[in-house]
This record gives structure tokens, sequence and C-alpha cells, in this order.
């Protein structure tokens, strides 16, 4: 399988990328493919940045997407590894979203993935959302792929609008013969200016969830902790701030109590989508479970 998230427009909190950053560090994973930024990036737009190195020395890195692949070595004995169905074969794709030439760009990291043998991808985003930080951040699921949707018990996008590279690589993909399922997780909007470890969590344990795997955590649970703390020091020094929380959290414990209907959870998830008036909205209608 293939794993792919893109910094920017797709990656609310930062916790698309932080998810793929936790499961390459528990991963022995080599570069096997990366595009060319000269065709597919402006500078201007995403400009290349400098280093240095622990020895002094000083060098640029460009903006690109870089396809990784298992080395086949042995672990190290005492590592902490991801483990599971199919892990010892996972392949990463991992970059920012390019300035043009959108078409060529996914068939060229598609290509790449079909000649490394993957035969599913599953796409990372994050979004902000009218989500409180103090209860469990939802992981909305959904696939393009009939087989996939049946197999995982979602539902058929009949989204309309703008969407961001997932799409287009995940369109690109399912051409290809490629099964996708892409996984967004809520980031609270109001606390969208620092990476989000919470959101991280809530896509690691998704992940888990569908594959079987298990993901090493590191530090990522205490680091989650220390965020929800700072966002409650934040909101006690704010009453607009604690209100509107309070508020959020509310909406959220009325939709997930038990006398919810369905049909009511998907009518909020619904008003939800046409009050958005910022950050990436993605296909979906309903969200998979």
């Amino acid at each position: 399988m293939l794993i792919v998230a893109f910094e920017g427009w797709n990656d609310a909190g930062d916790a698309a990328t932080g998810a793929l950053r936790a499961i390459r560090r528990s991963l022995d994973l080599v570069e096997i493919a990366a595009v060319d930024p000269e065709l597919y990036f402006d500078y201007q737009f995403t400009r290349p940045t400098v280093t240095t190195a622990p020895d002094g020395t000083r060098s640029l890195e460009w903006p690109g997407a870089v396809l990784y692949g298992p080395t086949g070595a042995t672990p190290e004995p005492g590592e902490p590894q991801l483990t599971g169905p199919g892990a010892d074969a996972a392949h990463l794709l991992v970059g920012q979203e390019p300035a043009r030439t959108w078409k060529g760009f996914a068939a060229e990291l598609v290509d790449a993935a079909l000649a490394a043998d993957v035969d599913g991808v599953l796409f990372l985003g994050a979004m902000l959302a009218d989500a409180p930080h103090t209860r469990p951040l939802t992981v909305f699921a959904s696939s393009e792929n009939p087989e996939v949707r049946s197999s995982f018990g979602l539902e058929r996008s009949e989204y309309e609008g703008p969407v961001g590279i997932l799409s287009v690589l995940a369109a690109a993909a399912e051409q290809a013969g490629l099964p996708t399922l892409t996984l967004w997780a809520s980031v609270p909007h109001y606390v969208h200016q620092s990476p989000s470890p919470k959101a991280v969590l809530a896509l690691l344990s998704k992940i888990e969830e569908l594959t079987g795997w298990s993901i090493p955590r590191g530090d990522l649970e205490r680091e989650a902790e220390d965020w929800v703390a700072n966002v409650d020091a934040l909101a006690e020094e704010d009453e607009d701030m604690a209100a509107y929380i309070e508020q959020l959290e509310r909406h959220r414990d009325a939709v997930d109590s038990p006398e919810a209907s369905g049909d009511a959870i998907a009518e909020e998830f619904e008003q939800y989508l046409r009050r958005r008036g910022d950050g990436p909205v993605e296909p979906w209608q309903r969200p998979g479970s």
C-alpha cells in the first residue's frame, strides 16, 4: 500500500504530514522516485529553503514530491517498528502541492507507484472544522472505488466544487486501476496556527483500524495532552473563545448522543459543509465510520 500526504491546502494543523512522518519514523525506507521541481513548482509561491547540517554545511532544499519504498533491510533490534499485514511492503509519498501541470504531476507519480508494484493508495488530509478540541477529533473516510466503499461501509460522495491535489491524484490512481481511500481529520479552526498532534493521533488510529497495523506513537500522546492543555489555557483568558468552545461541545455531544439518528447526523454534516467558508472542502457528503 502507498500512503500519501501533501503539505499546504490539504494539511490543516500539519496533521496529514505529521501522521506520515510518524509512520516514516517506524519504517526502514529509501527514496525510490522524485519529481523534477522545475516542471511543477512556482518558486515565488513555494520557495526553496536553506538548511544547515550539524557539520555546518549549508544546502538548499527544493519543493517537490518524493516516493519512498522499503529497503528490505532487517530492522535494528529495539527500534520501534510499524507492524501488521503488509507493513514491510508499505510505501510513502510526501510533497508540496504543485503550482502547475497537475495532470502531468499526477501521471508521473501514479506511474512511479505502479512501477513500485503498489496495489492500493491511502490518502491523508486534514481540514479546518467546527470541532471542539476537548472532544475526539473526527476522521472522515471517502472513496470513489465501489469495492472499497462496499468493504468499509462508505457512501459515494455527491460533492461538487474545488478540490486539491489529493483528489487529482486519487482520480488518476483510480483511472490506472489502483483502488483508493481518503481520510480527512477535522482540526479545530480556532487553533489553526499551530500543529495539531491530537489530529495526527486521530489519523493514526483510523489507519490502524483500516489496516490492522500497530503504529508506534513516540511522544505524540504527551504532545497531544500538552496541546489540549495549552488551548484550555488560551480559552481561560478569552471569554468569547470559551463560550464558543462550549457551544461547539454542546453541538458535538448532541450529534454523538445515542438518540441522534443517522439522518440527523447526515443533516448536521451537510449544514457544516454549507457554512464552511475557508480551508479545503473535499469530496464527501457524509462521514464514514
